[in-house]
């Protein structure tokens, strides 16, 4: 066989395997009902503690759900649900959940100027990056870097999620870039930025 056709057939196997891969969100909707019961409907988490997962990229869900099954990200919980998951099942659900629309949220206007200068300029005197750099002006995220959309996400949630970056508890992020800054974070930045974020759209 020529290098040629052994090249595209490669690039055709390849082609083939990412469209296998592909989420379906139709079926993605039944296999995510299990889900609701505690993110809510649509993957609008009521519980500030449970993230809302509504509009969130599909490359992230999948990899958090990779994580969970694998045991990089450690919940109990959330791996007893992975572990069932293939990975097209993972890419279902990650579909219909990045097509929901996300619920607004509500920030704490006494935590608003300290949590909009966290996450628009960051803390240079102690090396803590503006969050925006990553998760863009509005929250958005950068859905091809797997980074969330943290927009309108419950404060307690955020607030608990950099706590378990900072001490270690939450190490699945790529080249220690979450718990790198989240260590250089006072308590009170914290709850700022993770209040600002609640309001953010």
């Amino acid at each position: 066989m020529s290098l040629n056709k052994t090249v595209i057939i490669s690039i055709a196997l390849l082609i083939a395997g990412s469209v296998q891969a592909a989420g379906d969100a139709a079926k993605g909707e039944g296999k995510a009902a299990v889900c609701a019961g505690c993110h809510g409907q649509g993957g609008n988490s009521t519980t500030p503690a449970t993230p809302k997962l509504a509009g969130q990229g599909e490359a992230y869900i999948i990899k958090q759900l990779e994580d969970f099954k694998s045991g990089a990200r450690d919940e109990p919980t959330m791996k007893s649900f992975a572990s069932g998951l293939s990975k097209q099942d993972m890419a279902d659900v990650a579909a219909y959940f990045a097509g929901q629309k996300t619920s607004p949220g509500s920030a704490n206007k006494d935590l608003v100027t300290h949590g909009q200068n966290i996450y628009r300029g960051g803390n240079g005197g102690t090396g803590v990056a503006a969050c925006m750099a990553c998760h863009g002006p509005s929250g958005s995220g950068n859905p091809p870097a797997k980074y969330p959309q943290l927009s309108g996400q419950h404060a307690a949630y955020v607030e608990k999620t950099m706590k378990d970056f900072q001490s270690g508890k939450r190490a699945n992020d790529a080249n220690k870039i979450m718990r790198d800054i989240a260590i250089r974070m006072t308590e009170a930045e914290i709850k700022a930025v993770a209040s600002y974020i609640a309001g953010l759209h």
